[in-house]
């Protein structure tokens, strides 16, 4: 079978929500006998072929957290909630990844965020939610407390067509996955052909994008030649607090902003150091990342348009008419 390249089968199309990231799955249908031969596999081999339908990706809600930089507590967060519900489509996934809550060396007071979370997320009008734990939910207990609350800290699940596998590289209180998760992923991935669409989501990068700041997984490049046999794979992660992207060959990497505060751009930056609270804008820097298909007359290469969003302050009032700025396409 002629090679399916990611970008020509999957769409993916950005809604702007306020706060998150909205993901569309479009299969791109057409007169190509190869994507046909492609969702009949899909077909044989999963029980389902791929079709439309829409996820978000939340991250690094640090509940509990109250404070410089961020005074506002959950208030992103909730606001989040409120917008995926106001959403014209309800999405059928909502993927958290990491940092749901700020740790705590007492255990009730840990206990008693994660239930804060809990109540919160428990607000979303949402078929499926599917959470991975930060090193702030797991670092400290080895993820008792997250699987008490969430179930494991690894799996996977197929929708729509597409495996979808999270990742728990912050529980062995390190930034690793671990052999034994490692053996996991592998066995796991062998019963899929390697035109698979495998959307990977977990907490910090699975590549080293800055070491000393702590943005890395150790053993991310045996996580990525894991992957690297199967053909069309997006991997989403948080941590950084900021929006990023790695084209790495077939595998593309999207960072979610978080819903707490924003760290800076470690390019410029001299320190680890999250950036100031402007009360006058107390979203800035804080908000979502949209993916479009450019349509038909796109040139192939430039066949998706990728904006970040950050928010005003009439979005956080809640003020109808939401302005947005909108930058420059990523690529």
């Amino acid at each position: 079978m002629k090679q399916i390249n990611r970008r020509r089968f999957m769409k993916f199309t950005g809604l702007s929500l306020g706060i998150g990231t909205l993901y569309r799955v479009i299969p791109a249908l057409g007169a190509d006998s190869a994507l046909g031969g492609f969702l009949a596999d899909m077909r044989r081999s999963n029980g389902e072929s791929m079709s439309p339908f829409t996820f978000i990706q939340l991250s690094d809600s640090h509940v509990g957290f109250n404070g410089p930089p961020n005074p506002t507590g959950t208030a992103a967060f909730e606001r989040a909630v409120e917008v995926i519900n106001g959403l014209p489509q309800t999405p059928e996934l909502v993927l958290f990844t990491g940092d749901l809550t700020h740790d705590s060396e007492d255990k009730d007071v840990h206990a008693a965020r994660m239930a804060q979370f809990r109540k919160i997320a428990g607000g979303i009008k949402a078929p499926k939610l599917r959470f991975v734990p930060g090193e702030h939910d797991a670092g400290l207990d080895g993820g008792i407390l997250f699987r008490e609350n969430f179930g494991e800290t690894h799996y996977s699940f197929d929708h729509r067509g597409i495996h979808f596998v999270g990742l728990d590289n912050v529980s062995r209180a390190k930034p690793e996955v671990g052999p034994e998760q490692l053996g996991w992923l592998r066995n796991d991935l062998a019963r899929f052909p390697r035109t698979t669409p495998i959307v990977v989501f977990t907490h910090r990068p699975l590549f080293d994008l800055k070491p000393d700041w702590e943005w890395f997984t150790s053993d991310g490049d045996d996580v990525m030649n894991t992957l690297a046999p199967y053909e069309n794979v997006t991997v989403l992660y948080g941590h950084i607090h900021r929006d990023h992207e790695l084209d790495d060959g077939h595998i593309h990497h999207y960072a979610a902003r978080s819903l707490i505060f924003a760290f800076p751009d470690p390019a410029v930056a001299p320190e680890k150091k999250p950036l100031p609270f402007d009360k006058e804008h107390p979203f800035k820097n804080l908000g979502l990342r949209t993916v479009a298909d450019g349509g038909p007359k796109t040139k192939p290469q430039h066949a998706l348009a990728v904006n970040n969003v950050e928010l005003t302050l009439r979005e956080y009032g809640g003020v109808n008419g939401i302005q947005q700025l909108l930058r420059k396409p990523s690529f």
